[in-house]
C-alpha cells in the first residue's frame, strides 16, 4: 500500500482485503501528516516510513523493494484511499496464478462505465487519449495504462530496474514500458472505481502529463 494522507480510508481498505488470499500487507508512508501512521500501527501492518513526501513513484519503489525482500511471490498494489476495491485481489492475481500473465492491470475503462462511476471527464478523456497513443507505440491493445491497481509476478519486479524510474506519477507509465520491453505478458481485468472527497487523485496538470 503506497500511502499518503490516507488516515480516513486506510482501515476500511484494510478490512476489506481478503485475508485468505493476502498473506502480508506492507504500507509505505510517504510523509503523511494526517494520522495515517497511527491507523497503520493500530492495524498491525508492516510499516516503512519516508521522512518526507518523495512522491508516488518513490513510494512504489519502496513498496516493491520491501515486498521482494519479504519473499512475496505475487505483489499487488492496492491504494489505501479506497478508490479501488480491495475485495478484487483474488481476481486480479488469478491470471498470474493460472500462468496466463506476468502482470495484471485493473482497468477502470474496460467496462465502459468509468464516467458513470464518477471519473472526472478530463481524466477520462486524457486517460483514453494517452492509452490509445501508448498502445500504438507498444503494439498493445490495453484499455488503460494508467491504473493504480496492479499485480506483478515476483520475477517481473526482479527483472525490470524500476529503481531508475520517476519518483512522480509517471512511474506507472514507465514500469509498463519496462514490462513490455522485457517481453512479459500483460492481462487486464475490469474494476470499478470510486471518486469521493477522501479518495486521493492527481491534479489536472499532473493528470494531463500522466493520465
Amino acid at each position: 500500500m503506497p500511502a499518503y494522507n490516507a488516515g480516513r480510508t486506510l482501515r476500511l481498505t484494510y478490512e476489506e482485503l481478503p485475508k485468505d488470499t493476502v498473506s502480508l500487507v506492507i504500507l509505505v508512508d510517504d510523509g503523511s501528516t494526517d494520522g495515517t501512521l497511527e491507523v497503520a500501527r493500530q492495524l498491525g501492518l508492516e510499516i516503512f516510513v519516508h521522512n518526507r513526501n518523495y512522491g508516488y513513484g518513490a513510494n512504489q519503489k519502496t513498496c516493491y523493494a520491501e515486498a521482494l525482500r519479504a519473499g512475496a511471490d505475487i505483489v499487488v498494489m492496492v491504494h489505501p484511499d479506497y478508490q479501488y476495491d480491495p475485495r478484487l485481489v483474488p481476481q486480479i492475481i488469478e491470471p498470474i496464478v493460472r500462468g496466463e500473465a506476468d502482470v495484471v492491470l485493473g482497468s477502470r475503462l474496460k467496462s465502459g462505465s468509468a464516467l458513470a462511476q464518477g471519473m472526472p471527464w478530463w481524466k477520462y478523456f486524457s486517460n483514453r487519449f494517452l492509452t490509445n497513443l501508448e498502445n500504438r507505440v507498444f503494439g498493445l491493445s490495453l484499455s488503460e495504462f494508467h491504473t493504480g491497481y496492479r499485480a506483478f509476478r515476483r520475477e517481473v519486479l526482479e527483472s525490470v530496474n524500476f529503481a531508475l524510474n520517476s519518483d512522480g506519477f509517471v512511474f506507472d507509465q514507465e514500469i509498463v514500458a519496462q514490462v513490455v520491453a522485457s517481453g512479459f505478458r500483460i492481462a487486464e481485468i475490469a474494476v470499478p472505481t470510486r471518486y469521493f472527497p477522501e479518495a486521493s487523485s492527481a491534479s489536472f496538470s499532473a493528470s494531463t502529463a500522466y493520465g
